[in-house]
């Protein structure tokens, strides 16, 4: 008996070892989980919610540890203040690295927050000056808006043959930023900025602006900001009979997009970093897993997302570590990860070498490749 209950006790004490060799990691996620851009920032988590499940499966491991790996999926709201809030509750909480933020408002007072804490951030957002302070931590998994504004004014001057060009900008830093990268290559290619008006990320009414520029009677109109005004701006742009196309980067590029505009839509034109999914199998596989997983259509980034979540697993698998922040740091900025949506490597600051950006058109309710 006595022989019996020391086995017991060995057993027992064999797994709470074995519990022991069983690491948990944390990946944090930043993004608008509610009001008006919730489609995007659901569609995120979403993604990176299918890398994880998926890695869990795989049963990885890591410096001779089972690893299973979490998501702490935070709202941020798409508030600066509130972001800076969701990056100290992540660091508070311990995370590895985080996905995210969704927003350049967001993105750039957060990423100071996650430099100090020296925790990696994938973020999509796009504006420049996010990878411009010096911060090493900083790996953004998606086209610049040098990438997405340039790629829509040589669309507009060489593709649609326009001459003339009126902007309209949110004022965040996402909408400016993408406005900006436009009207300076639009510049440069020949096209004659006409007009120049501001709205904010919370409006739906655009019938002054709109009425002000079709006065000034543009070939296109470049909008800097997401599909939430997007939408109702090419709803109104059809009433009030602007003949123009609505241009914009990939902050209306997304299915919100086409099911709230409805067949105004069809007017829209808009770029994406990232090669078309449905153009190779690895994406129509994603396509359809994402469908039947979630029951929808993916928007604009949960590709990405889902590919920061992999690449994170692949460069600690590579750096042999999943707790020394500096030694991840290092091996992500040599990765060369094939993901879904592309290739992952990075320059000095951080920038996605040669994002691929390509250009959609909504039709039937989807952005869908434009072929010329």
């Amino acid at each position: 008996m006595r022989h019996l209950i020391t086995a017991l006790a060995a057993a027992s004490a064999f797994g709470v070892v074995a519990a022991h060799a069983q690491e948990v990691v944390v990946i944090g996620h930043s993004a608008p989980l509610t009001g008006p851009q919730a489609a995007n920032g659901k569609d995120n988590e979403n993604g990176a919610r299918m890398a994880i499940e998926e890695l869990n499966k795989q049963h990885i491991t890591i410096a001779g540890k089972a690893v299973t790996f979490k998501l702490d999926s935070q709202d941020d709201q798409a508030d600066p203040k509130v972001g800076v809030q969701v990056a100290q509750n992540l660091v508070d909480q311990g995370v590895i690295a985080v996905v995210g933020p969704y927003n350049s408002g967001v993105a750039i007072p957060s990423s100071r927050v996650y430099s100090n804490a020296n925790i990696p951030m994938l973020p999509v957002a796009s504006n420049p000056a996010l990878t411009q302070q010096g911060f090493k931590n900083i790996f953004r998994i998606g086209a610049s808006d040098e990438q997405l504004g340039g790629t829509m004014a040589e669309f507009a001057a060489k593709t649609l043959k326009a001459k003339t060009a009126a902007i309209i900008d949110d004022r965040t830093a996402y909408g400016q930023g993408v406005a900006q990268q436009f009207e300076q290559v639009a510049k440069a290619n020949g096209l004659k900025i006409i007009d120049h008006q501001f709205t904010n990320s919370q409006a739906t009414d655009f019938l002054g602006i709109l009425t002000a520029i079709k006065g000034e009677d543009p070939d296109v109109i470049f909008f800097g900001g997401y599909a939430s005004q997007g939408a109702p701006m090419a709803k109104q742009m059809r009433q009030r009979g602007v003949r123009a196309k609505l241009l914009g980067g990939d902050g209306i590029c997304s299915a919100d997009m086409g099911k709230v505009a409805g067949d105004a839509a069809s007017i829209v034109y808009c770029a994406q970093g990232g090669i078309a999914l449905d153009k190779t199998p690895e994406g129509r596989d994603f396509l359809k897993k994402y469908h039947d997983t979630y029951h929808t259509d993916p928007q604009v980034y949960g590709v990405n997302y889902y590919d920061g979540v992999k690449l994170l697993a692949d460069a600690m698998t590579k750096a042999g570590t999943t707790t020394d922040r500096a030694k991840l740091i290092a091996q992500l900025s040599k990765e060369q990860y094939k993901g879904i949506a592309g290739t992952y490597s990075f320059d000095a600051k951080g920038d996605l070498k040669g994002a691929p950006t390509s250009v959609y058109v909504i039709r039937n309710g989807l952005p869908v490749p434009y072929v010329q």
